[in-house]
């Protein structure tokens, strides 16, 4: 008997041992985006959020970074995740409207005034709510970290917009879905494509100008082409989202899940916060380099708001119509909006 217990004794330690090993084992995963290497919002977004949890986990799980495409297109990032090439990828629902069209709902134009607004109205529901169910529990995906980039802005080459007739016609760079419906709302011409690829086209002439953010302008070189910028009315935004598998996700330890989260809940407030300032600072180094930034009177204001007023309702019966809930999810989005203050 005491031969017999010490042997069990002995097969429990052994197996106490071996849990203990599996939950000390490194674990090193692949992120990918198509960021230019140095963006700022990787070293806003990405970065420190990978520096806690390795932290987190006393150095449990570290990265590889794969900037620039390396792994794959931004259009791909989402099959690219799914399928384990990356186990975390840049999955922007603005690329992928097609699997991905709930997320849109804060891309509308006049969705919200700050970033954080945006980002912490998109963090709540991609987690639990329409879009957690529409664009993520039927993709197979997890939301990891987020934000919401600051409204965009119409950047143009040779003539600058002072009215709503001088967009009437423009062939402007959109990334599909709702801006898409924002343009056409507008008068303009969308060219859809990825960010990456807006330089070579504006370059060639084949667009006249680009719906984007301010910091896009500066991080894919297009400040070396662009003339004039609006200002005083926002265009609507882009969600930049990071994304890991159900399949990765569910191979990963309570704890180191648990590390992950946290490490997203403590950086998205700040992050968002940061993003919006830079925001402002940058304006002010374009405006340096020569960039006019046209400062629409009120009524022009007013003129491009009554044109864009439609938008979200065509966007949401669109939806509704493939019973995707696109109303509901705008009705829970302005809700959240409604309580962040824009700060």
């Amino acid at each position: 008997m005491a031969a017999l217990l010490r042997t069990l004794v002995g097969s429990g330690l052994l197996i106490a041992s071996t849990v203990l090993a599996q939950a000390a084992d490194p674990v090193k995963l692949r992120v990918a985006d198509s960021f230019p290497k140095g963006h700022y919002l990787v070293k806003l977004i990405l970065e420190p959020w990978m520096e806690e949890v390795t932290k987190r986990t006393n150095g449990a799980v570290t990265f590889e970074h794969y900037p620039a495409q390396q792994l794959g297109k931004a259009a791909d990032m989402l099959k690219l995740t799914q399928t384990g090439v990356a186990d975390i990828g840049y999955v922007a629902p603005g690329y992928t409207s097609d699997k991905m069209p709930v997320s849109e709902v804060a891309m509308l134009p006049g969705a919200f005034d700050h970033s954080c607004q945006g980002t912490l109205a998109y963090w709540k529901l991609a987690r639990s709510g329409v879009i957690a169910e529409q664009d993520y529990t039927a993709n197979n995906i997890r939301l990891l970290l987020t934000v919401s980039l600051p409204q965009y802005r119409i950047f143009t080459v040779k003539h600058p917009v002072k009215d709503v007739g001088d967009v009437t016609g423009l062939k402007l760079r959109s990334t599909g879905g709702a801006q898409d419906l924002t343009l056409r709302a507008i008068g303009a011409v969308p060219v859809r494509m990825a960010a990456p690829d807006a330089y070579e086209s504006l370059s060639r002439g084949t667009m006249d100008g680009l719906l984007f953010p301010l910091e896009s302008v500066v991080a894919y070189g297009a400040d070396k082409l662009v003339k004039y910028s609006t200002d005083g009315v926002g265009f609507g935004s882009f969600i930049v989202s990071y994304s890991i598998s159900d399949i990765a996700w569910k191979k990963l330890t309570p704890e180191v899940q648990k590390a992950m989260t946290d490490a997203a809940d403590e950086i998205i407030p700040s992050a968002c916060k940061s993003v919006q300032k830079s925001d402002d600072e940058t304006k002010k180094s374009l405006e340096a380099a020569g960039i006019r930034f046209e400062n629409l009177s009120p009524d022009v204001v007013g003129k491009f708001k009554d044109l864009m007023k439609g938008v979200a309702k065509t966007w949401a019966e669109g939806l509704d119509g493939r019973s995707k809930r696109g109303s509901d999810a705008l009705k829970e989005f302005d809700a959240a909006v409604a309580t962040i203050p824009a700060k």
